[in-house]
């Protein structure tokens, strides 16, 4: 997706460590105008697949998910990172360990929101070693509910999430592949 790939190379902010900043559009400062476009592009890449729900995990992929389940008339489920009053009755959970928080969170889902039999697109923000689509995929299984799709916005793909995620024979659409950055030059080399 050229436009995603501008604006990476436009506002995206490379950081030691392979860690890609794009909050000024993505996932701080939300660019509603592009998120449609992402939305579009989603749709027309699973456009082949029955979806009943998409799945995302709070909070940089919610905006996400929201606008491009308009294009799929479906309904969002988020994946909490902590446990509140609010969440009652049977969960699913799975653990994911974040690589730019380094930090690890057990993801929970209240069962009665994924189905038995229903077909779930995953959506998300990044993909890097894909332990929060590993696990997101984890709790669709546990609701006996079908991966139809995993859709990342940007993979990071000299890191090894993609690469098992498809050895799983899951179907993964990443809208910009980044193969590698540079912290010095501030450039970013996309898969064609």
């Amino acid at each position: 997706m050229e436009l995603l790939k501008e604006r990476i190379r436009k506002d995206g902010v490379i950081k030691e460590g392979n860690v890609l900043k794009v909050d000024n559009f993505l996932n701080h400062q939300m660019d509603i105008g592009l998120f449609n476009e992402i939305g579009r592009e989603f749709k027309r890449r699973f456009a082949d697949e029955r979806i009943d729900k998409i799945l995302t995990i709070e909070a940089s992929g919610i905006g996400i998910a929201a606008i491009a389940a308009q294009y799929f008339g479906v309904p969002v489920v988020f994946a909490k990172k902590a446990q509140s009053i609010n969440l009652d009755g049977t969960m699913l959970s799975a653990p994911v360990e974040s690589f730019t928080h380094k930090r690890r969170y057990e993801v929970i889902v209240a069962s009665r929101f994924l189905r038995p039999g229903e077909n779930i697109l995953i959506i998300d923000d990044f993909l890097a070693n894909g332990c929060a689509a590993m696990g997101l995929c984890q709790i669709v299984e546990a609701a006996h509910a079908r991966v139809a799709g995993i859709g990342i916005v940007i993979e990071k793909g000299f890191q090894c999430g993609g690469k098992l995620l498809r050895e799983k024979g899951l179907r993964v659409e990443s809208l910009a592949i980044v193969d590698g950055m540079d912290a010095a030059t501030q450039t970013v080399q996309f898969r064609d």
